[in-house]
């Protein structure tokens, strides 16, 4: 993790955004970050739903407000983010069901009413939260954008979480390829996100609502960046965390300088 961290600090990133603690200590972990000078500003939160083991790694959106409020002290970080909406109640994985299928079909079947409750939860975490000062958040995939009920999963979201609760980190690379525009996806949030995830896709994405991608670095890709990071600053966009989605056509820190390199020119 020390060597990891170093080569970020050493590319030019200056912060982190976790899904995970790698099997580490929260103290660890922070300490690995202030000895690369990075800061720690959000972690990622799963729900209990999608949990499996235990141990550091099993903290969840649905944990104690204060155990969560202990572990983001401890990481310096101000937001905690859902990763994705939580599976309905009873969901089961089907024999040989691919976990990506599994999910996107779950969601699915809970329809409309389930994404309300995925509101509701979110709002009452949200007020258990803000409080202690930390922000809460929800990421996008591409599944939320489905037609469902006349409506999206997302619609619901956006439309039924409180604005004083809830705001959403876009992951603007799931939005394109749910096959919207994503400069116009960014315009019509405008005021409800703090955080997005770059991530950029290559052509041969199809558009679709089934968590499928081919993600690429920064720039290599199709997304048209000098049009899509001035409408995410104009959105309220305040952190920006570069992700690609595996598997790596190049070795991962390869694929982190390159990212960085294609945003550092466009900013110079």
């Amino acid at each position: 993790m020390d060597g990891t961290f170093a080569q970020l600090a050493a590319l030019g990133y200056r912060e982190l955004e976790l899904s995970q603690f790698y099997g580490k200590k929260p103290t660890e972990v922070r300490a690995a970050a202030d000895r690369a000078g990075l800061a720690i500003s959000s972690l990622h939160l799963i729900s209990s739903s999608m949990a499996t083991g235990t141990g550091p790694d099993s903290l969840t959106i649905d944990s104690e407000t204060q155990k969560i409020a202990d572990v983001m002290g401890t990481l310096g970080a101000r937001a905690a983010v859902l990763t994705i909406a939580p599976l309905p109640a009873g969901t089961k994985l089907r024999a040989g069901e691919d976990f990506r299928l599994a999910v996107t079909r779950s969601l699915t079947e809970g329809g409309i009413d389930h994404w309300r409750r995925t509101a509701d939860m979110l709002n009452q975490r949200g007020a258990s939260l803000r409080p202690l000062g930390i922000a809460l958040g929800y990421h996008n995939h591409n599944v939320e954008f489905a037609p469902i009920g006349g409506t999206t999963g997302w619609d619901v979201l956006v439309r039924e979480t409180d604005p004083r609760l809830v705001s959403f980190e876009v992951d603007i690379g799931w939005v394109a390829a749910a096959g919207l525009d994503p400069v116009d996806f960014l315009h019509r949030i405008r005021g409800r996100t703090r955080w997005m995830h770059i991530k950029d896709l290559t052509e041969q994405t199809a558009p679709n609502f089934a968590l499928s991608m081919t993600s690429c670095e920064v720039g290599a890709g199709k997304l048209d960046w000098k049009r899509i990071l001035p409408a995410a600053r104009a959105a309220g966009v305040q952190h920006y965390y570069v992700e690609q989605e595996p598997p790596f056509a190049i070795p991962r820190m390869e694929a982190a300088a390159r990212s960085h390199a294609y945003l550092a020119a466009l900013r110079a």
